[in-house]
């Protein structure tokens, strides 16, 4: 089996889902996921792959991670042997991202292995996309104010523009990871909207929205969404990926929000600055997609 260690926020759980489901069909073996990190895990909600998504897999135990790690199972030996200095020391079932740009090394991977990293690679999965959109179509009907929503995006030239702050712009950790999509980026990027589409009509995704409608201009018909919030906040994304067009932000939930976008035509613009580290993101980008 290929067991995919999943952890973080839903874009990134998505990422380490995908990543694994290809890997799987490409062997022949089941996927299961390793969700053992989400004890005791304060941020975001948690494991939310099952309750969101139509996914075909399992829940790894104890036994199958053991399994397959064998004496690299103990917690304190997967982390001295997770640094790069250690890599020639792991077992080859045992596979850790290197780096944050698309590895070639996940085509030679064992059918029995162990998968940590964040996998932010559309190349990671493009062989199996069919499979991967089936995997992510939601579980529940639209209802309520989404539903109204999801009707008038239906009639509308309808672009999703994702304004990620929150986390992003409160934890200095992650500010220093990640940094802050800059009011400039949004601006070009409407901009540039508004030259391809006709009558564009933007739909505002953002965990503060008041601070978007004090900062952002934007001189088209617009909808602030910002009633989707804990367990309903992947609502957001689902609304997003009906529109036909999408401006994101440096932020996995926008990026999948676009990618599950079925549009063959989409404009899709994303910000060229995604971190405020050095991590590569050359292949961060599905082909097609404009980056300001």
């Amino acid at each position: 089996m290929v067991i995919s260690k999943v952890i973080g926020g839903l874009g990134n759980q998505m990422f380490q889902y995908a990543a694994g489901r290809a890997a799987s069909l490409a062997q022949g073996v089941p996927l299961r996921l390793d969700i053992s990190g989400f004890t005791n895990y304060g941020l975001h909600q948690g494991f939310e792959l099952n309750r969101v998504f139509n996914c075909l897999a399992d829940i790894a135990c104890e036994g199958d991670v053991r399994r397959i790690l064998g004496w690299q199972y103990l917690p304190i030996v997967r982390e001295k042997l997770a640094r790069p200095s250690l890599s020639i020391c792991r077992g080859k079932g045992y596979v850790i991202e290197p780096h944050f740009h698309y590895w070639q090394g996940i085509e030679s991977i064992p059918k029995e292995c162990y998968l940590v990293g964040y996998w932010q690679s559309e190349k990671y999965f493009q062989n199996e996309a069919a499979a991967i959109h089936a995997d992510f179509t939601f579980k529940l009907p639209l209802s309520g104010p989404n539903k109204e929503l999801a009707d008038k995006i239906s009639l509308e030239n309808a672009v999703s523009l994702h304004v990620r702050r929150g986390d992003y712009a409160n934890n200095p950790i992650t500010t220093a990871t990640h940094g802050l999509c800059s009011i400039e980026y949004y601006q070009a990027a409407i901009s540039h909207i508004a030259e391809k589409v006709e009558s564009p009509h933007f739909y505002i995704f953002s965990d503060d929205v008041n601070w978007v409608k004090e900062n952002l201009k934007i001189n088209f018909p617009c909808h602030y969404v910002g009633h989707n919030q804990g367990a309903e906040s992947y609502n957001d994304m689902r609304l997003m990926s009906l529109c036909r067009h999408h401006i994101i932000a440096n932020s996995s939930f926008s990026w999948w929000g676009a990618w599950l976008n079925r549009n063959p035509n989409k404009i899709v613009v994303a910000p060229k600055k995604w971190f405020a580290n050095t991590n590569s993101t050359r292949d961060l980008f599905p082909q097609g997609w404009v980056t300001l």
